[in-house]
């Protein structure tokens, strides 16, 4: 038997890693080299990184290091990852929804900058929605927030109203936050808590609503 979940939204913001593109090779590869360079268990720093900007997941795994070299060192990690994608594929199911959104409220919150985003979506295949808040547009890193509050105010809509999709602790502590209820996708979001947990996008369908809303029918 399967069950099918229905929410109700004005706008959808969507994460990208983990979410719309699986780009953990490139990231594992880029981020266990960093904790070599600095003495630091590989295992233990992947276990932070996912969902923040580089430089936050710096700040927690080198506490007491300047935060301005910690920007510098993001600098050159979002520079190698931009150059790293092999292996970059989009998550099941992440064209056909994009597809499904056409016309509908929708916004990129992503902790990339816009080099990186751009690198990931197009290995990936995947279009870039028109709005998009990175890593360029905010002044912190998710838990934080205020790149989902951005997403809201840019789209023109009440943050209740919207629904968050996202992997990471980080991503759904940050939807929470907001006053976002939250679609967590894949395992790595299981551990947090989402309003509702899907394996990939195939999961999900799209139906827009008379009214101006979006429905989301998610099978469980």
């Amino acid at each position: 038997m399967t069950a099918t979940a229905v929410l109700t939204a004005r706008a959808l913001l969507l994460d990208m890693d983990g979410t719309l593109v699986n780009s953990d090779a490139s990231v594992e590869r880029v981020w266990r080299r960093w904790a070599e360079r600095h003495g630091l268990d590989g295992n233990e720093v992947m276990k932070v990184v996912h969902g923040r900007q580089g430089y936050a997941s710096m700040a927690l795994l080198l506490p007491g290091r300047p935060m301005e070299l910690n920007h510098a060192d993001n600098a050159r990690m979002l520079a190698e990852e931009t150059a790293d994608t092999e292996g970059v594929v989009e998550i099941p199911g992440a064209r056909a929804f994009l597809a499904s959104l056409e016309g509908l409220p929708h916004a990129l919150v992503t902790s990339a900058d816009v080099a990186l985003s751009t690198a990931r979506m197009a290995a990936a295949g995947l279009e870039q929605p028109e709005v998009r808040v990175t890593a360029e547009s905010v002044g912190a890193s998710k838990p934080d927030p205020e790149g989902f509050l951005k997403g809201a105010a840019e789209l023109g809509v009440d943050p209740a109203d919207c629904v968050v999709f996202e992997d990471s602790g980080a991503g759904i502590a940050a939807g929470r936050a907001a006053g976002m209820r939250v679609v967590g996708i894949g395992p790595r979001a299981g551990f947090h808590r989402p309003d509702v947990l899907v394996r990939d996008l195939t999961q999900v369908r799209v139906e827009p609503g008379a009214d101006g809303t979006i429905r989301l029918h998610i099978t469980q």
